[in-house]
């Protein structure tokens, strides 16, 4: 998905934009795998009794409000945060109904690290350090890519203006 034009200053163009990690989703859908299978399990020992309709109707909604709560708010936390680098600044934007979003211009960046755990070089993803000129440095966890990310944000914000 291409970052909104729009919001795109003149003469400044995407160089890569991501979501997070898909990492962050493994546990939501293990979360819905479990709810539905938990309750399909109980709604077939509930059949053979006399209440089983209201029981059913009682399993369904706690099904979907565990898979609502648990399953889908955090793929649209997912979908919706995306970062962004750009030829003149990084960006982050985030929030599903409430936004919340920052900006890095790359004049101001200092230096970029970046992280991996074991664990996160098997995934290919890491955190991502940025430190600007009067800022505390800002880290971005879950980065896909992290080591090309970081490459790039060294050799843009290098690059004499």
């Amino acid at each position: 998905m291409a970052y909104p034009d729009e919001l795109l200053v003149t003469g400044e163009r995407v160089l890569t934009h991501q979501h997070p990690h898909p990492k962050m989703l493994v546990l939501p859908a293990l979360v819905f795998l479990i709810t539905v299978g938990l309750a399909a399990y109980l709604a077939a020992l509930i059949s053979q009794q006399p209440w089983h309709s209201y029981g059913w109707g009682a399993l369904a909604v706690a099904a979907v409000v565990l898979v609502v709560w648990f399953t889908v708010a955090p793929l649209l936390r997912w979908k919706c945060t995306h970062f962004v680098v750009t030829n003149r600044r990084v960006l982050v934007r985030e929030g599903v109904l409430t936004r919340t979003g920052f900006e890095i211009p790359m004049n101001r960046i200092t230096s970029v690290h970046f992280r991996q755990t074991v664990f996160e070089r098997m995934l290919g993803c890491g955190t991502l350090s940025v430190e600007s000129a009067s800022d505390e440095p800002l880290d971005f966890e879950d980065i896909p890519n992290v080591q090309r990310v970081y490459g790039l944000l060294y050799q843009v914000a290098d690059r004499p203006r």
